[in-house]
């Protein structure tokens, strides 16, 4: 059965385990997961938990390809909450010998430049994919998108 959004999803970490929740499906980037920054000894039997938590981070990830190579798995579903129905605006740039720039932002179907970013715009999740590998080290290093600026 294919992931459906509000669906959580398990990734291991060495011997805990990390849960994302699954927001919305970008029909060029694919699946957008909501990180969560807590992991765990063993799956929670409730994942309501995770409509209010904060993620520590968002990322486009290729879910179907990684349920299918037993590299995550769902684990339940919740409750997508309001904050997190909208998609999100995200940041891009290309880092420079001296430093990054310029900045771009996008809503998911349009991109503006703005040159330099402004005061929390630092916080904006950053636009790319990534695979498991780079996945698993963000939670594990405990990776920040602000990190990034």
């Amino acid at each position: 059965m294919a992931p459906r959004i509000g669906d959580v999803i398990e990734i291991p970490i060495v011997d805990q385990y990390a849960y994302a929740h699954y927001s919305h499906e970008h029909k060029t980037y694919g699946a957008l997961l909501r990180v969560m920054p807590a992991t765990f000894a063993a799956r929670p039997s409730d994942f309501e938990w995770i409509s209010g938590a904060e993620p520590q981070f968002l990322c486009f990830f290729p879910l179907v390809a990684a349920i299918k190579q037993g590299l995550v798995e769902r684990a339940g579903r919740a409750h997508l909450a309001e904050a997190a129905q909208a998609f999100p605006v995200f940041r891009a740039s290309v880092r420079a010998a001296d430093g990054w720039g310029p900045w771009w932002l996008w809503d998911g179907e349009k991109e503006w430049r703005i040159g330099a970013l402004q005061t929390g715009m630092e916080q904006l999740p950053i636009r790319g994919v990534i695979n498991d590998t780079l996945l698993v080290e963000r939670i594990r290093s405990g990776w920040r998108a602000e990190r990034d600026a």
